[in-house]
Order: structure tokens, then sequence, then C-alpha cells
């Protein structure tokens, strides 16, 4: 059988270059440790969580797990020790905006829908502004793998180091991924634009073998519409050294969304998915619904990050949460149209695994670096 086992598979302690991909708290402890104890390693998604929240999401996902995970956070580009607060940035909202969220849920009969259990709205911090507090919530847990997303980990990379974690950089371009390298990035995880969630402008396969050469020796992961072994096969004979997984997951019965957002998906075409500011200021890959198509017709932009999904919080009580497919969002990539129901994760692990350990027969990763010299 073809070992698929790469030097980073060694390094991160995991038996299969396969990654789940940190999308906020609908990838948490359930699906993270399902992927790890699969054999791959899972990713939980904090960015939106309080520090104290942050913790309970690690405590949780080892007491399923006894193998490595990771968390993801988003990371800003400037680090302020003492965060943003929604209320502070609620005062920068421009009026016309406030009215035209505020029209969109009561056309759609939206409910506010603070969350019991994360005290009142206005007192949390916005999203991406409270880095600080979660990266120390981190290192004192002694997370395994920590993954920055939007943003350069530099600034946390050396103590990182200290606490024995090793540390990888979301990128959408070659410019990104040296940047990252050189900040001291462990890993480079490279993201073509046909991924869900945030994504950038260059396409998988032309982007994968330009930031591999940008900057090497540094492992690069491949995500951005890799959903099964044959995406698996092909990141691998390119030369990365694992894949990131993010929609395939999400449609698995672990992932922390509603049935009906699952079966949206698996009922979703390859251009189904669309992207949108509308939701956190910044390009997101999603399937539409009444609240993007609205900010799409609409005479004003959506505002920047923080600024829009404060907005989004204060005017529909959160971007993942609720229950109206009209205002909910439902992050989704181009690798939608592969599939076909929902199932397990530890199944969609391993049917990776197998579909690329068939095609690629004999190769193997020093027969990958031989033919790249």
């Amino acid at each position: 059988m073809t070992d698929i086992r790469t030097p980073l598979c060694e390094r991160l302690g995991i038996e299969l270059p396969i990654i789940s991909a940190g999308m906020g708290p609908i990838s948490g402890p359930r699906l993270a440790a399902a992927v790890s104890n699969a054999g791959g390693l899972g990713v939980m998604g904090c960015t939106t969580m309080a520090p104290e929240e942050v913790r309970t999401y690690i405590r949780r996902c080892r007491e399923l797990t006894d193998r490595p995970f990771g968390v993801d956070l988003i990371l800003p580009a400037r680090v302020d020790r003492g965060g943003a607060r929604v209320s502070d940035v609620a005062s920068q909202i421009p009026d016309e905006h406030r009215a035209l969220a505020e029209s969109i849920a009561r056309e759609h009969e939206s409910e506010r829908a603070e969350s019991k259990d994360q005290g009142p709205a206005d007192d949390r911090m916005a999203l991406g502004t409270d880095a600080e507090a979660q990266i120390e919530v981190i290192l004192e847990e002694k997370v395994p793998v920590f993954v920055g997303a939007l943003g350069s980990p530099g600034w946390m990379v050396e103590r990182a180091h200290a606490a024995g974690m090793i540390v990888m950089s979301m990128v959408g371009n070659v410019k990104q991924a040296i940047r990252v390298a050189q900040d001291g990035a462990d890993v480079v995880v490279a993201q073509g634009t046909e991924g869900g969630g945030h994504t950038g402008h260059v396409g998988t396969m032309a982007l994968l073998p330009q930031v591999l050469d940008a900057v090497s020796p540094t492992p690069v992961v491949a995500a951005g519409g890799i959903g099964d072994g044959r995406g698996l096969a092909a990141s691998l004979v390119m030369g990365c050294q694992a894949v990131w997984v993010g929609t395939r997951f999400l449609a698995t019965e672990e992932a922390g969304i509603a049935a009906w957002m699952k079966a949206g998906i698996v009922e979703a075409g390859d251009q189904s998915p669309i992207i949108s500011r509308s939701y956190t200021g910044k390009r997101f890959r999603m399937l539409p619904n009444e609240w993007t198509k609205a900010w799409e017709e609409a005479p004003i932009d959506p505002l920047p990050m923080p600024l829009q999904p404060v907005l989004v919080m204060q005017t529909l009580g959160g971007m993942a949460a609720g229950s109206n497919p009209a205002l909910t969002q439902n992050g989704a990539g181009n690798i939608a149209g592969l599939i076909e129901g929902v199932v397990p994760a530890a199944e969609v692990v391993h049917s990776m695994a197998d579909e690329a350990r068939k095609l690629l027969g004999g190769w193997s990763w020093q027969s990958t670096q031989t033919k790249s010299e």
C-alpha cells in the first residue's frame, strides 16, 4: 500500500496529510476531535470567542481526543492588547448602513438572537480584535498547532515556539506567503480562490506551484477546492505536504451547523457559492441568501472588518448561528458540487486517503522531491 505520510505528518504527529479547516465555531471540538482520531489534524476556529470560551473549546477537544489538534484565529494587522469592544466599534457604523441592515432583517422577519452564555453583545470584543488575549489562552493550554488566518503571525511566533507550538499561516497569494515565511511561520497554507470562507483571487492550481517555489523549504499545505482523494493526490504530487479541507467537512455529522445548512451544501453545484463581503467585510465564499442579495443590489458597499461583522451581530444576533435560511451565513467552496451526502468526518478522512493511495500507486514523497530538484 502506498505510504502517503509526509515529513509534515511526522512533524505534526499525525498519520494522514489531511487537515480540517478552522471554520469558526462550526468546526468545534466534535469535528476537530473526529478528524484527529481518524489520523488527520482537526482544527477549531475560535476567532469569534471570548478567551475563556477558547479555553473551554480546547479542554473539551482534549476530552474527545488524545491526538494533536489546532486552533485557528484571524490575526489583526495591529495587535491591541486591550482589544476593541463591540460598543466602541458600533459607534463608527454609518447610519445608512445600519438602516439598510435593519430593513433587510425586518423584511425577512429576523429575530435578534443574542446568545445567553456570551454576555451582552456590546460588551464583547469585535471580530479579530481580541487576538492577544486569545493567544495567551492558547499558549497557557499548550495547544499543539496554531493557525493564523488573514494576517501574519510574526508578533507571536517566538512565544509559540517557546511553548513548543507549530505555527501555520493561511495565505492567498505569493506575496503573503513570502511574508509569513519570513516572519517565522513553520507551515504555509496556500488557499486558492475556490475555497469556502475567506478567500483570495488566485486559483489553486496557479497558486500552489508559485508558493512552493517562493517559500521552499518551508512546508506548504494545499487549500481551496480540495475535497476528495484526487485533490489530495494531486497536491502531494505537486510537492505539498498536506491538504486543508473545509467544505467537505461541513457536510459531516460532527459539523456544528444546522441540518438545512448541510443539505444546502449537498444540493449545491460548482457555481452555487458566491463571494460576498456582506458578513465579515472581507471576501467570503458562501451560498447566496437574501442578505447577500440585498447587499449586492444596495447603493452602498459593505463596511470593512470589524465594522461589518459588528453590524451583522447587532442586527441578526450573529453570523452563523441563526435558523433563518434567508439571513444565516452558510460558507461553502466550489467543491460543493462533488459532495453527495452527509457522512461521519472519519469516513471523509479515510475515503480521501484510500482514494489517494490507489491513484498514486508506487508514488513516494522521496520520488516527488527527486523529480522536482
